[in-house]
């Protein structure tokens, strides 16, 4: 399925159900993608885990965490109203051993990511708001 924002092909994911607490809505799946960002919470069952490299080299390897930033990262479109799903996110990338302000610095090198946020500009955000 394309995104609507920008008409490149979203993945799909399952959300690790000890993730779904932390994304608005509990969603079971969702779309991303991975050009853009664009986050829609989907309620796909048959939806499987997807390759994390295919979205940015910068994501962890490890799938659960991978899974944790890419949402985070996500819903930085909106600090304001998703602070504490991505607060609860981000803790997650660092109790699995992850840098996720290293990971936002990487992602926002990454040439093939054009978010319509600035992510520099939401990672210093997020940094004064986390101390």
């Amino acid at each position: 399925m394309t995104c609507p924002d920008c008409g490149e092909e979203r993945l799909s994911f399952v959300v690790p159900s000890e993730l779904r607490e932390d994304v608005p809505g509990e969603p079971i799946s969702v779309l991303l993608c991975p050009h853009c960002l664009q986050l829609e919470p989907v309620e796909d069952p048959n939806t499987e885990f997807t390759d994390f490299t295919t979205l940015s080299d910068a994501l962890p390897k490890d799938e659960d965490t991978a899974a944790a930033m890419a949402l985070a990262a996500a819903l930085l479109s909106s600090l304001a109203l998703h602070r504490q799903h991505i607060d609860a996110l981000l803790d997650r990338v660092e109790a699995a051993g992850v840098d996720p302000l290293l990971v936002l610095d990487r992602l926002a090198d990454d040439p093939e990511l054009e978010p319509n946020f600035d992510i520099e500009s939401r990672r210093r955000q997020l940094l004064q708001l986390r101390e």
